[in-house]
């Protein structure tokens, strides 16, 4: 199982939704209003007078088998801005009962 952290642009909540409905994923958390700035020379999203825009963040967790398709639709929607930034991360992750 693995666990994959998205950070994006608000404008990309719909791609982003969809990306997850197409994998069949729908288990996740989601923070509405983050802020930001990447690291690939993207603009920054911090919410203020200079930088009035907002990310988004997501985790959810998902089969191993799962990731490859999910990041290549994510990656599809971050191509089409490239500026505004889409970002995954994926990390092991281990399901334990409580």
């Amino acid at each position: 199982m693995k666990a994959v952290f998205i950070s994006f642009y608000q404008a990309f909540y719909d791609e982003v939704m969809e990306a997850l409905k197409k994998n069949q994923i729908t288990g996740f958390t989601f923070w509405e209003e983050v802020r930001g700035h990447g690291s690939r020379g993207g603009e920054p999203h911090l919410g203020s007078h200079a930088w009035p825009t907002l990310n988004s963040a997501l985790l959810t967790f998902v089969p191993d088998q799962l990731v490859d398709k999910l990041l290549e639709d994510l990656r599809k929607a971050d191509e089409s801005a490239p500026k505004q930034g889409l970002r995954a991360f994926v990390l092991e992750a281990e399901e334990r009962t409580v």
